[in-house]
């Protein structure tokens, strides 16, 4: 459980920055709810929206995946992945057109949520 706490601890700092950025905006640009059609506030929603939509099944599986007691390498290296996909997703989406960062983000975040999907399913199943 060890890896699942301190994975959820910096995403949990990561979910709380990017939730600061967006009250930040809002509070200078007077946009109480919505985007106020401004897209730096739509890149700031949609990049602490994407952070809160993707951290919580990652460390669901990941604790499950350290309960059941996976291979330490496979649940250390998801944890790694999951962290430096939703490190990296943000960073991509400060830049509007697609890009290395936010492609990386996504693919590092998938491959970690598949991988530990998997792994979760077939030792729900009983299969060894």
């Amino acid at each position: 459980m060890q890896v699942t706490m301190v994975t959820a601890g910096v995403l949990g700092f990561l979910l709380l920055v990017l939730g600061i950025r967006v009250v930040q905006l809002r509070m200078k640009t007077r946009i109480s709810l919505g985007l106020g059609d401004n897209a730096d506030m739509e890149t700031r929603v949609r990049a602490h929206g994407n952070a809160a939509e993707w951290i919580p099944i990652g460390l669901i599986l990941l604790f499950l995946a350290e309960q059941a007691q996976g291979p330490h390498w496979l649940v250390v290296g998801s944890a790694a992945l999951l962290v430096l996909g939703r490190l990296l997703h943000p960073l991509g989406l400060a830049n509007r057109s697609p890009n290395a960062f936010r492609m990386l983000g996504m693919v590092f975040t998938w491959t970690a949520v598949g991988g530990l999907a998997i792994l979760v399913f077939v030792h729900g199943i009983g299969f060894r």
